[in-house]
């Protein structure tokens, strides 16, 4: 049991985690590959090499460590990892193993400074923590399990239609393979793809945004080929070895990222392949002919690598709503020349829910130019595609 002495104990060990930072990381997941391997067919390698997973678990950490009277505050970032956790599955038992190789590599990073007092405090309060966790992500599979449609742990889909949007974008429709129903989700969510790519050692897990409405029958996902730097091993999989009629298994929708009818306008803001989960809650505001004003923002390198162009532009005639695009490198009749520029449009700053997709830095950039405008930050919802990153 989680106790005051546990707590203030707990607190303390708040700036030893800021000052070990990424050696406890490394640390960590090299200890526990080491062990364990089979976990490298759970977490995303790519993200491990680029550090992006290991600074999202410090974060976390030390987070919690500073929060721990009041974890209420880190309420979100439970729900987010939670939906994240069962796009890949995570069972309980996969927090003992996080846990143990965590409190090991405190004894062998921290030495002395780890009493028998100190590993007791860090142990009970990582308990409540992975506790917190597992109730939330038992309710998430019970609840995607137990609807018309849902499944837990992977379902066998066949891929039934592949369209290219863009350059660089790629649409694949499944279907499940049984023919049964697939239960409906939040647009703006996402759908965990298992996939085992041909000479590659590991399988991978991965989220990409639906960027279709619901159907009841099938999932659509749009996926960039991701070419810098190091190449998406997925991503390149799906776009050159995937065909119409192959299988592939998926994890159910997920994502705390959808949108809420708040009866208030609605900005739609993206950049880059960012424009997914835009497209999907697009769609659904079409169908549901939304009541109040929407207006759809959208940012890229050209109109070769610009998705959903068309549709985007017969939604928008269809309602009234208004669309916005940004070329960054080149001049068009239909878009702004350069950086997405708020001074060149008129939104509903004061009243809107404004929802933004796309890289980090562009999504920093594009609150900042809100806050300046006056809009709560409350009033601002965004998505991460990878391990979350504030903005």
């Amino acid at each position: 049991m989680l106790t005051q002495k546990h707590i203030d104990i707990v607190k303390s060990l708040a700036p030893l985690l800021d000052e070990t930072g990424a050696a406890l990381t490394d640390h960590f997941y090299n200890r526990m590959f080491l062990e364990h391997p089979d976990l490298k067919n759970i977490f995303n390698m790519s993200h491990q090499v680029s550090g992006t997973q290991k600074l999202a678990l410090f974060n976390i950490l030390a987070a919690y460590a500073r929060n721990i009277e009041t974890p209420q505050v880190l309420q979100r970032d439970v729900e987010r990892i939670a939906h994240k956790h069962t796009s890949f599955n995570i069972k309980p038992e996969m927090y003992q193993i996080v846990g143990h190789h965590l409190t090991e590599t405190l004894r062998e990073l921290t030495g002395e400074l780890f009493t028998a007092e100190v590993e007791e405090a860090w142990r009970e309060a990582y308990l409540f923590l992975s506790e917190s966790f597992i109730n939330r992500e038992r309710h998430l599979y019970a609840d995607k399990g137990g609807q018309i449609g849902g499944w837990q742990d992977a379902r066998r889909f066949v891929v039934k239609a592949i369209q290219q949007e863009s350059e660089l974008v790629k649409s694949f429709t499944f279907v499940p393979q049984d023919t049964g129903p697939v239960i409906d989700y939040k647009v703006g969510q996402y759908l965990g793809i298992k996939a085992q790519p041909p000479a590659h050692p590991y399988t991978e897990i991965r989220q990409y945004s639906l960027s279709d409405k619901p159907n009841g029958r099938s999932y659509r996902i749009s996926v960039k080929r991701e070419c810098n730097g190091v190449p998406g091993v997925v991503s390149n999989y799906l776009h050159d070895e995937v065909q119409v009629g192959d299988t592939i298994e998926l994890h159910a929708p997920a994502g705390d990222f959808f949108f809420e009818d708040r009866k208030t306008p609605v900005v739609l803001i993206s950049a880059g392949v960012g424009v997914t989960p835009m497209q999907a809650i697009l769609e659904q505001l079409s169908a549901d002919n939304y009541a109040q004003e929407v207006y759809y923002l959208h940012a890229c390198e050209n109109q070769h690598q610009h998705s959903f162009s068309d549709r985007t532009e017969q939604i928008a005639q269809q309602h009234d709503w208004q669309a916005y695009t940004w070329y960054a490198k080149e001049a068009s009749a239909k878009a702004f020349y350069g950086m997405m520029n708020f001074e060149q449009v008129r939104l509903p700053y004061g009243q809107a829910h404004f929802y933004l997709c796309g890289p980090v830095g562009f999504m920093g950039f594009v609150k900042k130019q809100l806050l300046n405008q006056g809009v709560a930050s409350n009033r601002i919802h965004y998505e991460v595609f990878g391990p979350h990153q504030d903005l």
